[in-house]
């Protein structure tokens, strides 16, 4: 089983992760954190990288099931939403939420993981409308 689903823009880094929020949100995410990789290993080890962000993405409602089902869960969440430069494009990439299936071995997690990865997947598929290809 892949654990990302990823695609691949045209775009400029800013305007895919400016985008990349609007469609989210649209799909019952909110981000709650942002880690700004690049700037960090410029700061702590003064490594220079190409543009890179770790979005932790949270539907309230998936995570409450998520965790009602499993308190160990939160191990898992938020749903991490990377943006990076990839040669002249930007990647895209999602947790696959099926990985909390498999790692955990819950079927009871089965139906959160399927819609959590049906919207997921929308929101990648809402970046892609817009004339780009995975």
């Amino acid at each position: 089983m892949r654990y990302d689903r990823t695609v691949h823009l045209d775009t400029d880094f800013a305007t895919t992760v400016s985008r990349v929020r609007e469609v989210l949100a649209e799909q019952g995410f909110g981000v709650l954190t942002e880690i700004d990789v690049t700037a960090t290993l410029k700061a702590k080890l003064d490594h220079d990288m190409e543009d890179y962000v770790i979005l932790g993405a949270c539907n309230p409602p998936l995570a409450h099931r998520a965790l009602e089902t499993d308190r160990s869960i939160g191990l898992l969440l938020p749903c991490n939403v990377v943006v990076r430069r990839d040669g002249d494009r930007t990647a895209v990439q999602a947790l696959n939420p099926n990985t909390m299936v498999a790692l955990t071995e819950l079927d009871a997690l089965r139906p959160v993981a399927e819609e959590a990865t049906r919207r997921l997947d929308a929101a990648l598929a809402s970046l892609t409308a817009a004339g780009a290809d995975s």
